[in-house]
């Protein structure tokens, strides 16, 4: 009898997961339902007996240091009674969804899940369909620090996917306040382009289509490397454009590090990047002289902020208006595609689509090569600047 006592005491005590401790055990999910390839801030795993799924994300932002946070997925209830600072819980797989940056929104989109999308952020800036097409049934709860919590109420949310720029959302104390669930999703941190999509997996898994997920990733990455290995193969070791990327922000020129998403787009489309020496992947201030220098070799200028047009560039940049690229018409902008507010298709479903971005380059940087291999190649994210 006490032998039997003790053992449902113990069993009790797993099932309630962390009934007497607020320290989560880890060691509990000890199943790796799926093992990330390219990206470097989630990880998804479950119970031995497949029961819950711990969805795992680490330093969701740039300047991130041991930042932490864990989804529980619990459908039976076994950590109903966990409480610990960087815990999130679910009943079940989300089904209503508030979206802070659109990138998320592409992602649920791109697997078929659009419809859980009840709330976003700055809808005047999506570029989404499902989103333009929906106005009157999803909400906006406001960007900027600019919240609407009542808007946020209203839509009665599973949960919502954080966005931290430098630190953590100003919408995680109110969110707790709230007993809303929450997840900062880290795919702009993301160093590698297929990193980056890879999310959709954790997202997935949110969602309760982590394998639909894991499909819809295979078929980018099969495209993205196939074109990257045609374009190395053709391409000659000394055949690679030299690439200038940005324009002056008051005095400085912000310029990418090595380790950059941009910079290994263009290194597998065939091009090299001047780029400043950082042990990190955040941009780097230069010189406008420093800047002059480098833009005067490159034969190629690419994402040029707000600029429609070349006179426009001319303008803002008089000092800039005879450099090689731009004498040659090699001038091209990421921004061929955006809302009448002035939102970036290329930030949001570029995420889910590098293997497009990719072909982009490829046509930009070699495009005597490139209409050889695809005499219909059309540009989708980039246009010339004429």
């Amino acid at each position: 009898m006490f032998k039997r006592l003790l053992t449902y005491l113990a069993t009790s005590l797993w099932l309630l997961g962390c009934a007497s401790t607020d320290t989560l055990d880890l060691s509990q999910f000890s199943q790796t339902l799926y093992e990330p390839a390219y990206a470097n801030g989630f990880s998804i795993k479950s119970t031995a007996d497949g029961k819950a799924t711990l969805v795992g994300v680490n330093n969701p932002w740039q300047g991130a240091e041991g930042v932490e946070q864990r989804l529980i997925i619990d459908p039976e209830g076994i950590f109903r009674n966990c409480n610990h600072a960087g815990l999130q819980r679910l009943d079940t797989h989300a089904k209503r969804i508030v979206c802070m940056s659109s990138s998320y929104v592409a992602i649920l989109s791109a697997i078929g899940c659009q419809e859980s999308i009840v709330g976003v952020s700055g809808i005047d800036f999506i570029s989404d369909n499902y989103v333009q097409q929906n106005r009157h049934k999803i909400g906006d709860v406001g960007y900027d620090n600019n919240f609407n919590y009542e808007i946020l109420l209203s839509l009665k949310p599973d949960i919502v996917l954080l966005f931290g720029i430098s630190a953590a959302s100003t919408m995680e104390v109110k969110l707790q306040e709230l007993g809303i669930p929450y997840l900062y999703i880290g795919d702009y941190i993301e160093q590698s382009p297929l990193g980056k999509a890879e999310w959709m997996v954790a997202i997935g898994e949110i969602v309760g289509y982590r394998e639909r997920a894991t499909e819809k990733f295979k078929s980018i990455c099969q495209r993205y490397n196939k074109l990257s290995d045609t374009i190395k193969a053709a391409i000659a070791a000394d055949h690679r454009p030299q690439v200038m990327l940005n324009t002056p922000y008051r005095e400085a020129w912000f310029v990418p590090t090595p380790q950059s998403y941009m910079v290994r787009l263009i290194n597998d489309a065939g091009g090299e990047v001047f780029t400043a020496e950082s042990s990190n992947n955040e941009s780097q201030p230069i010189d406008l002289e420093q800047a002059y220098t480098w833009a005067s070799q490159a034969d190629v200028w690419l994402n040029l902020g707000g600029c429609n047009t070349l006179e426009e560039l001319k303008r803002q940049n008089p000092k800039f208006a005879n450099v090689k690229a731009v004498s040659n018409g090699r001038i091209y902008n990421n921004n061929a595609r955006k809302t009448a507010a002035g939102g970036s298709d290329f930030w949001e479903s570029g995420v889910v689509n590098p293997d497009r971005i990719l072909n982009d380059l490829a046509i930009i940087l070699h495009p005597e090569l490139f209409s050889a291999l695809d005499k219909d190649a059309t540009l989708y994210y980039y246009k010339p600047l004429r």
